[in-house]
C-alpha cells in the first residue's frame, strides 16, 4: 500500500520540528557541560567513559547508515519491514540513543551522558507518537499488523527477516552517513573545551560523577 501524497508534508513538518528541538536540546546541554567537569579530573573511569563514547558514535553513524540503505526514499510510500525494520520498527532512532549517549560520555561524565540520552530519548519519542499517528493513518490495517509483530524500540533479534536483494539508493544513504558523522565533530569539541576549562578561559561552576 503506498502512501497519499497530500498527508506527507504533514510528516515532514514534524520532522523538521523534531530536528530543530534536539538541536535546541543539544546546545543547552553542550552549554551546561562546558562549565561542568567530571569528579576527579582524568581519572581511568574519565578516560573509559570518553572510549565507550568514542565507540558508540562510530556504532551509532554505521548502523544509522545501514539502516537508510532499507528505509531511504521508502519511509513515506510503504511499509519496511525487512533488515533492522524487521526486529525494532524504528532502528535509525536507536542506533541515535547510542550515538547521544556517546557524545555525552565525550565529557568524561557518566551524569552528562545520562543527560543527553534523556533528551534524545524524550524528543524522538515524542517524534514517534506522531510518525506512528501518521503511519497508522496512512497504510491502516497493513501498519497495525506490523506494530503488533515488531518492538517500538527494543530490538527483538528472533523476529529477524530480510529479502535476497535490496534496492540502494546512494543520495539517502550518503546523507544518513554525514547526519551520522556529524557526530565525529563532539570529540574535538569537547576535547577544546576540557583545554579551555584547564587553561582558565572557560569557568567550571560544577563536578559532576
Amino acid at each position: 500500500m503506498t502512501a497519499s501524497t497530500s498527508s506527507v508534508p504533514n510528516l515532514r513538518r514534524v520532522q523538521r520540528i523534531r530536528k530543530g528541538v534536539l538541536l535546541i536540546a543539544l546546545l543547552a546541554v553542550l552549554a551546561f557541560a562546558a562549565v561542568t567537569r567530571s569528579l576527579g579530573g582524568e581519572t581511568l573511569v574519565h578516560e573509559g567513559l570518553e572510549a565507550i563514547g568514542l565507540a558508540l558514535i562510530a556504532i551509532c553513524v554505521i548502523g544509522r547508515a545501514w539502516c537508510s540503505l532499507y528505509i531511504g526514499g521508502r519511509k513515506k510510500a510503504e511499509i519496511v519491514d525487512r533488515g533492522p525494520y524487521s526486529i525494532t520498527r524504528n532502528p535509525l532512532y536507536v542506533f541515535s540513543f547510542m550515538g547521544a549517549f556517546g557524545m555525552g560520555a565525550l565529557t568524561g561524565s557518566a551524569t552528562i551522558a545520562v543527560l543527553f540520552l534523556v533528551i534524545a530519548v524524550a524528543v524522538f519519542a515524542a517524534t514517534v507518537r506522531r510518525e506512528e499517528a501518521w503511519l497508522r493513518s496512512t497504510f491502516g490495517d497493513a501498519y497495525e499488523a506490523y506494530t503488533a509483530r515488531t518492538p517500538r524500540f527494543w530490538p527483538d533479534l528472533s523476529r529477524w527477516r530480510d529479502g535476497e536483494t535490496l534496492e540502494v539508493r546512494p543520495a539517502f544513504f550518503l546523507r544518513t552517513l554525514l547526519d551520522g558523522a556529524v557526530m565525529v565533530i563532539a570529540y574535538p569539541l569537547f576535547e577544546s573545551i576540557e583545554y579551555l576549562q584547564d587553561i582558565g578561559w572557560i569557568r567550571i561552576l560544577l563536578s559532576l560523577p
